[in-house]
């Protein structure tokens, strides 16, 4: 009696069939490489499919955390694979000028340099959305496009390579066993959860996605709320910037973070967060990346063409967002119980007409 109850309550969990998901893509790999969840140590470093599939899904877990905030006040953010370029052809310009490339002062002068760049985009972005009331599909399209020569214009339209020990670290370095990006994930995952669940910022974020208006109403900077996620989302676009172009030791500006913002905006969907604002789950955006970069594994691994390879993910997706969908549940999965479920009230609507009728009587 209590089992069905559990089982309707887990898979009715907004994190359900994004782990059930990510699960099965994880297990459809095993047949075609049967060491998939092997993990060995080499070098004093552990090394594994699961540990490349967390390594090169940082920087979209990082991109995706911030457009959860934008999305969640109602917005949306294209630029976010502009401002990975930008901030990744700011920095490698900067340490290539550098007669010591792996001088410590001059990395953190670089870091500091590509970081400020996407906080100025982000600043950008929320004064057209929140101040000027443009849409945000345009505001944020304007970066999108203009952000991409900007990097082209930096490099020069080459790919400048850069060679420093410290700048290496940051995505291609390994610090206690681990892949150095990670613990930049976890960190700030950690400080966004901590931000958003533990005070009211989070409620405010909702609250402005839910109603912009009623919220300024009610005494809520909207405006400055806006503004902010935009930031944020910015700055985690830049370090996903220093993440790629950290782990190629190159900065492409042609190339570097291209399309990320669409794998973002599908990691926040497949995580339960409504495009139309207001509620969201940080959690559930941190699984829709794994589920996008497991995807891209496994579509390497069970080896489907390159040229239908965009087909068979956009399949996957759509699969997945379908069964978030209690509609398409019901109608799916409820049909073959509808008889039942019909047949069910009928001695419930019998019972009170057979009360009824002594009741008759006496009177």
């Amino acid at each position: 009696m209590t089992t069905t109850p559990r089982w309707r309550a887990l898979t009715h969990h907004h994190l359900f069939w994004p782990v059930a998901v990510l699960v099965i893509l994880l297990l459809v790999n095993v047949p075609f490489t049967p060491d998939f969840f092997a993990i060995k140590m080499t070098d004093g470093h552990l090394y594994g499919s699961l540990v490349s599939i967390v390594l090169f899904g940082s920087p979209l877990i990082l991109v995706a955390v911030g457009m959860t905030l934008v999305i969640a006040t109602g917005g949306i953010d294209l630029s976010v694979g502009a401002v990975v370029a930008i901030t990744g052809a700011l920095t490698c310009s900067y340490i290539s000028d550098q007669a010591d490339q792996s001088a410590l002062s001059g990395v953190f002068l670089a870091l500091g340099i590509g970081l400020a760049a996407a906080i100025v985009c982000g600043l950008w972005n929320g004064f057209l959305v929140a101040r000027m009331g443009i849409q945000p599909i345009i505001a944020t399209l304007i970066i999108m496009v203009a952000g991409r020569g900007v990097a082209q214009l930096i490099t020069d339209g080459q790919i400048i390579t850069v060679n420093s020990e410290p700048y290496k670290l940051i995505g291609g370095g390994y610090w206690l066993t681990l892949p150095f990006s990670i613990f930049i994930v976890a960190a700030v995952v950690a400080v966004t959860v901590a931000l958003t669940r533990r005070t009211a910022l989070g409620l405010l974020v909702e609250s402005v996605g839910g109603n912009a208006e009623a919220s300024r109403l009610v005494g809520i900077r909207s405006m400055r709320i806006k503004i902010m996620v935009y930031v944020f989302c910015a700055l985690c676009a830049g370090i996903a910037g220093l993440m790629i172009s950290s782990n190629t030791s190159a900065a492409d500006g042609n190339n570097a973070g291209l399309w990320i913002e669409l794998d973002a905006i599908l990691a926040v969907v497949i995580g339960g967060t409504s495009l139309l604002g207001g509620r969201f789950s940080i959690g559930g955006t941190v699984v829709g990346a794994l589920v996008i970069q497991t995807l891209t594994t496994t579509i390497y691994t069970i080896g489907v063409p390159t040229q239908t390879n965009l087909v068979f993910k956009a399949a996957v997706v759509i699969i997945v967002c379908l069964m978030q969908s209690p509609k398409f549940r019901a109608k799916v999965f409820g049909a073959k119980l509808g008889g039942k479920q019909a047949a069910a009230p009928a001695p419930a609507e019998t019972a009170p007409a057979a009360e009824a009728s002594p009741k008759m009587e006496v009177s």
